[in-house]
């Protein structure tokens, strides 16, 4: 028998019977060894995800609905290589009267005001004229700052969800707040806008309407160097709005943090950070993302009775929940 009521992806166990509605994202349609197709896609609510099979399916069961829809799906869960999937029988478009959106929004709609409002009274903490110019550009764009409170900050590891990318910008600033007194060799308000505009990217690198994808240009430029030009926009800008120049150095210094702030050549950075303010933003940066990260992994374990997750190859490591678990 279905369960009845909403049961949200992270609460799934083995062999559980659902019947309820989705997002759907990243649908494929695929061939078996003997060539018969299945369609393999992602199912979604705000707890998190979980990559579902249909076998045996047809083309026709594959049009029926396109990435971001919000689909009905009946199937059972299952237990399959460490990882909870669900095997569906039927999968169809929602009907619009069988879809309640508060249970797709991870954020709500109080909290994302919140944490606007937190941003903006961040930003005007600042003291330096040039860098309070620049925030007050970034403010005022009401196009910007519209596609900011809304997008992710990624399509996978961390903070993989609408507002996602407020929440994690605010949180890093937050960290910044408190850190930055310990260390009065780094500036702090230069920090502070390296924490902010880090990221500003992503509005333009991802797609976040329902699903979660890539654009074309996020796919060929990416955030980092589409990040560096969105800066050099507003330094501009700033510029016309106080009538001074900007100065050389600090706006290279802003450039830096944002060309650097992964880390390393290999997780894309183009440039290591070389100066205090990179190298504390790369590791604030990193503490808030792991931190998210490892605790969605903690969350979603579908090992529920054990005190350890399962391992996960991409970390070399099993996580510790606790002997409560």
């Amino acid at each position: 028998m279905a369960t009845t009521g909403r049961r949200f992806v992270s609460s799934f166990g083995h062999q559980e019977s659902v019947d309820q509605v989705f997002l759907a994202s990243d649908k494929q349609l695929r061939a078996n060894r003997n060539g018969n197709l299945y369609i393999q896609v992602d199912l979604s609510d705000r707890s998190g995800t979980i990559n579902a099979r249909m076998w045996n399916a047809k083309e026709s069961d594959y049009r029926n609905f396109e990435n971001g829809d919000y689909v009905r799906v009946d199937g059972t869960t299952q237990l399959f290589q460490g990882a909870i999937q669900l095997i569906a029988n039927q999968i169809r478009r929602a009907n619009p009267s069988e879809v309640d959106e508060s249970e797709f929004l991870t954020v709500s709609g109080p909290e994302v005001d919140r944490m606007a409002g937190r941003l903006a009274e961040l930003l005007r903490t600042v003291k330096n004229p040039h860098l309070r110019s620049l925030a007050e550009c970034f403010l005022m764009d009401e196009h910007f700052m519209s596609k900011f409170i809304k997008a992710p900050a990624g399509i996978k590891n961390h903070h993989a969800y609408q507002a996602g990318l407020l929440e994690h910008v605010v949180n890093l600033m937050e960290l910044v707040v408190a850190i930055a007194p310990r260390y009065p060799q780094i500036d702090p308000e230069l920090l502070l806008l390296g924490a902010f505009l880090h990221d500003i990217a992503k509005v333009d690198e991802l797609s976040y309407e329902r699903d979660l994808a890539y654009t074309d240009e996020g796919q060929l430029v990416g955030h980092i160097v589409m990040g560096v030009a969105m800066l050099e926009t507003k330094i501009r800008e700033a510029e016309r709005l106080s009538g001074e120049p900007f100065p050389a150095e600090l706006a290279l210094r802003l450039k830096h943090m944002t060309a650097s702030h992964h880390g390393q050549h290999e997780y894309g950075s183009p440039r290591l950070p070389m100066t205090l303010e990179a190298v504390a933003l790369h590791q604030l940066d990193n503490l808030d993302a792991r931190v998210h990260n490892f605790h969605q992994l903690i969350r979603d374990d579908p090992n529920k009775d054990s005190a350890w997750t399962q391992y996960h190859p991409n970390l070399g490591r099993k996580l510790y929940k606790g002997s409560g678990s």
